[in-house]
């Protein structure tokens, strides 16, 4: 494709980067690109990305469970602000059962450095990773999952409007969990890996 002068439009996307400098606190890559977790909810990662349908943008923030890859929360608004990063986190928390302290991993993004996130890791006993800065690799696992996402999905229908992309995102991400396959999950689907791994 190179020698011929083609470019592949589907991976050719503008993603939303979060990071604007240090506004809090910083932590340490205590995941260190190890994306691989013996049980659910021992390893978390996150991050935001943005769509544009018109002259408007809407944004996505889930919480994958790195035992399945699962889609364990998720919330989707207009402005990358605290409360749609928070609000994803307090989802994946409601999820745990007693004991359970997840490694929740994420960027540098000042909603990931601020004291309301940072609150809402401690009240739960979890501990809190961050990648390096400006290195995509250190959430390789979530960046796949938006580049699957917008493969599949954005960039192939022309949503009329952000409401018509929120409905999608929903539907989508429930046939992600529930049916899409995956050679890292033995050709199961993550809710299938789940029930079938716990259930051995």
């Amino acid at each position: 494709m190179r020698g011929l002068g083609l470019a592949c439009k589907v991976r050719r996307r503008k993603r939303y980067s979060s990071y604007q400098g240090q506004q809090g606190a910083i932590a340490p890559n205590l995941l260190n690109r190890k994306f691989d977790a013996d049980a659910p909810n021992q390893k978390w990662v996150t991050d935001v990305t943005e769509f544009r349908v018109g002259d408007r943008k809407l944004y996505l923030s889930p919480v994958m469970d790195l035992f399945d890859r699962q889609i364990i929360s998720y919330s989707v608004g207009n402005s990358p602000n605290l409360e749609l990063t928070n609000s994803s986190l307090r989802g994946a928390l409601a999820c745990l059962e007693p004991g359970q302290q997840p490694l929740v991993h994420s960027d540098q993004g000042v909603q990931y450095q601020h004291t309301s996130w940072r609150i809402l890791l401690n009240d739960a006993g979890a501990a809190q990773s961050m990648s390096r800065k400006g290195n995509c690799y250190d959430n390789a696992v979530m960046e796949n999952f938006f580049g699957h996402l917008k493969e599949e999905l954005f960039h192939h229908v022309r949503f009329l409007s952000t409401e018509a992309l929120a409905t999608a995102l929903k539907e989508y991400i429930r046939w992600y969990n529930n049916e899409r396959i995956s050679t890292k999950l033995k050709g199961l689907s993550p809710v299938q890996y789940r029930a079938q791994t716990l259930a051995a």
